[in-house]
């Protein structure tokens, strides 16, 4: 198990920042749509038909709805761990085929088995902190050949916020991210091969810090670490951090960078010992849906 440090997760408060964002969340999720629909545009590459889908963290279900549109055969399922972004997913299906949705957590998931073909996972592995026991779950619901689809956040994602609190004040502001070749080591470890990953920067920009942090509380991401503050950030702080930023005013607009991790791995033909020994071939419990 991963040792606990200052950037670790309180898996409560995630869940409850998704919840609270859930009917802000696809107004304010710009670049999560954009970077899923290029993550998407891999599965051109192979010749793999699912007929069983998952989408890993499928927020208000605009993924959801768009793997159904385009494997319109295939039985499409949603999870994620708020289940208010469930009830905004399952109201926006559509009538005539609608998928269907479980909340439950990434790393614990109520399937047996080699249960799925395709596993659709986009920005997802920035809120799970400890990658080995998440990727053999992963690998332990994927058949042979499956597919592992996914994308996330490298360590230089909002670099210009980081370094602005930095001088601010002594708390933790950002989240940690996963370097590429972990995220690749770990895939090898829990017995995926054929591994293919590249990284690209995207930059949002802003007239002001503030529309930055207003977009990030629309998605939920809200700063949830163990070193955070625990009580309310002064105006001094915050002032601080503000005129920091402003160092990095370009053109009259602030920039954002992030930087997008994308993936894909497949399952082979042997499934490793340990993910046979992580469940039985049975649902595993916990998942409910709405």
């Amino acid at each position: 198990m991963k040792e606990r440090d200052e950037f670790t997760l309180d898996r409560a408060l995630v869940r409850r920042s998704f919840e609270r964002a859930a009917p802000s969340y696809d107004a304010s999720a710009v670049l999560q749509r954009e970077v899923g629909a290029r993550l998407l545009e891999r599965m051109e590459l192979t010749t793999l038909a699912p007929q069983r889908i998952l989408d890993l963290g499928c927020g208000s279900g605009r993924p959801t709805r768009e793997l159904r549109r385009r494997f319109a055969e295939a039985d499409v399922l949603g999870l994620d761990l708020a289940f208010g972004m469930l009830k905004l997913a399952r109201r926006r299906q559509p009538w005539w085929r609608p998928a269907r949705f479980v909340c439950a957590e990434a790393a614990l998931l109520p399937f047996s088995t080699a249960s799925f073909d395709l596993l659709y996972a986009n920005l997802v592995l920035q809120w799970c902190e400890d990658l080995d026991p998440l990727f053999l779950e992963w690998r332990r619901v994927l058949r042979s050949p499956g597919l592992l689809l996914f994308s996330s956040f490298g360590p230089d994602t909002l670099r210009e916020l980081r370094s602005a609190w930095s001088g601010a004040d002594g708390y933790n502001h950002v989240n940690r991210f996963l370097d590429m070749h972990d995220i690749g080591d770990a895939l090898i470890r829990a017995g995926f091969v054929e591994p293919v990953m590249d990284v690209e920067r995207v930059t949002l920009t802003y007239a002001d810090v503030f529309g930055l942090m207003r977009d990030l509380k629309g998605i939920g991401a809200h700063n949830v670490t163990a070193g955070r503050g625990r009580g309310l950030t002064g105006r001094g702080r915050l002032a601080a951090m503000t005129a920091a930023y402003e160092a990095f005013r370009q053109d009259g607009r602030l920039p954002a960078t992030y930087e997008v991790v994308y993936g894909t791995a497949w399952a082979p033909k042997f499934m490793p010992t340990a993910a046979l020994r992580a469940k039985p071939d049975t649902a595993a419990a916990g998942g409910t849906e709405p």
